[in-house]
Order: C-alpha cells, then structure tokens, then sequence
C-alpha cells in the first residue's frame, strides 16, 4: 500500500513539475509580446474610400502593410474626394480619403472628423501630344476651359478643336484645379469622367484633348503644360511657385483605432514617406516650404 501511494506522489510531483514548465513558457512567450518582442498586429479588416488622386499611395501601402501583416485587409477603393468624405462622415467606412479639407466640402461635418495630411500632390493640365503646346499663360488655361478658345491654333498650336475633359462633381482634384488654376471659374459643359486614370487614357487617345491629373498620373503618354513657364514639378509645388497642389488626407471618424491606426501609423513611417512617397510622385508634407490652410492662404513654415 505505502509503495502504491509513493508511486501515485511520485507521477503527481512529475505531472506538477511539466505543468511548471509549460507554464514558465507560455508567461515568458506573453511577456515577450507584451513587450513588444514579437509583436502581432491586429487582425480584421478596414475600407478606405475616395480620392483617385491619393489612391495609388493608398494601393502601395496597403500592399505592403498585408504582405507582412496576414491577418489584416484594407480594401482601398476610389469614388472621388467627395465620396471619401461623405462615407466617413456616415460612419461608413474606416477610412476617407480626400484632395480638399473637409471643411471645403458642404455638408461636412468636420469638428467630428480627424485630418491625417499623409502627403502633398502636385496637379496640372495635361494635354494629347498631338496638340503641338507645351506651355500656356493661365488667362489661356482660364479661357480654354471657360469654352472661350476653342482651337488649338489659337495658343500657338495644330490647327485642332479643343476637346475638354473634366472630372465628375464631388472630385477633389477638379476641386483644386479649379480653385488654384481657374480662379474659381466654371468650366464649360464637357464629358466627365469620375476616375483619374480613365482620364489619362482618353487624354492619350484623344486628339486635342486636355484636362487635368495629379502628378502621379503624369506618364509620357500625355503632355503636362508649363503655365505661364512655370513647370508643373516637385521643386516648384514645395516653394508654391506651382500653385495646382493639395494635401493629401486621410480622415478618420474621430480617433482612430485598431488597424485604422495601425495602417495610418505604418503610412506616416519613415519607410512610407522617404521612399514610397516621392517614387510615386508625391511630396512628403515635411518637405514643404509653405503651408495652405483651408481658405487657401499661403505662410512659409
């Protein structure tokens, strides 16, 4: 009997001894995480809706923060800046993305919303390569697409009919383009499209045609014009020389969370904006020697 009972003590003190052990690990596995030693990130899934112009960014950053976080999605869709802001105004999405501020958009509530400025984008008119024009002064620019010059020939070019293509209503980037390079003036009637990179197609196939496209949908299949000799470059929207530029926003209803933060943190890296930004032809907002506020006022830094 007592070889039985030491026999049972003895199988009870090995089985403690294990379950110690495992326990020891499991803690020190947590503690690890806890202190940042191996990190997860946070699963789910979040949807950023609106600026075409912005998208490519948010493409290209989604790709990577999933290629090294298997457990999140973010689904990234375009619909314009008015699109973006609307839905994340509606609690729709996780994220808006927009060319303007939303205190530009009318029925916007933006005391409710938080502006994440992930980058500045150059914008400018674009034409087919057929046009034979390069560079316009901006009363020309104005008068083309106010319908008062019709022909190419009349800005020094090929003797062409001007064929105007215009973004869609709620588009922050024909927003911009016509706050900073008509003067706030009405275009006239002309096909819209809601996309940027349709626009860029047509622009190509079009002769004659021109609109307007955000830097980083510049390609040498279109020809982006000089106003007034002024190039539409990096160098020039960081002095405002270029005044066609927006900032690029990412909003939030109210403070974001989850994998919202962890995607706009990842975005605001130092990865994401020294290397990322400037391939895709964006200008990280430190390296702007300006800044515009929603009104459009201009202050160095």
């Amino acid at each position: 009997m007592r070889k039985r009972v030491l026999a049972l003590f003895s199988m009870l003190l090995v089985f403690a001894i294990f379950a110690a052990g495992c326990g020891s690990n499991n803690e020190t596995g947590s503690k690890a995480n806890a202190e940042g030693g191996d990190k997860e990130s946070t699963k789910g899934s979040i949807t950023a809706v609106g600026s075409s112009a912005l998208q490519p960014l948010v493409d290209e950053a989604a790709n990577q923060y999933m290629s090294t976080n298997q457990g999140a999605t973010i689904n990234v869709q375009g619909g314009g800046s008015g699109t973006g802001l609307s839905q994340i105004s509606e609690g729709a999405v996780d994220i808006g993305n927009s060319d303007i501020f939303a205190e530009e958009k009318d029925g916007i509530d933006a005391s409710k919303l938080v502006d994440h400025k992930v980058a500045v984008v150059g914008m400018g008119p674009v034409v087919n390569k057929d046009a034979g024009v390069e560079n316009i002064t901006k009363k020309q620019l104005i008068d083309i697409f106010t319908g008062k010059i019709k022909n190419w020939k009349e800005v020094g070019g090929k003797d062409e009919k001007i064929v105007i293509i215009n973004r869609a209503e709620g588009s922050g980037t024909r927003a911009v383009f016509e706050k900073h390079a008509l003067d706030g003036a009405t275009p006239a009637k002309a096909q819209e499209q809601d996309s940027s990179g349709t626009v860029q197609k047509i622009v190509s196939e079009t002769p004659g045609a021109i609109s307007y496209l955000a830097f980083s949908y510049f390609n040498d299949s279109i020809q982006p014009l000089k106003v007034d000799g002024v190039a539409p470059t990096e160098a020039n929207v960081e002095t405002n020389d270029w005044k066609i530029w927006a900032y690029e926003h990412m909003y939030t209803n109210g403070e974001p969370k989850g994998l919202a933060k962890e995607f706009l943190d990842f975005i605001l890296s130092d990865d994401i904006q020294s290397s990322v930004i400037p391939k895709l032809g964006y200008i990280p907002v430190t390296g702007m020697k300006v800044e515009r506020d929603a009104d459009g006022n201009i202050k160095n830094k």
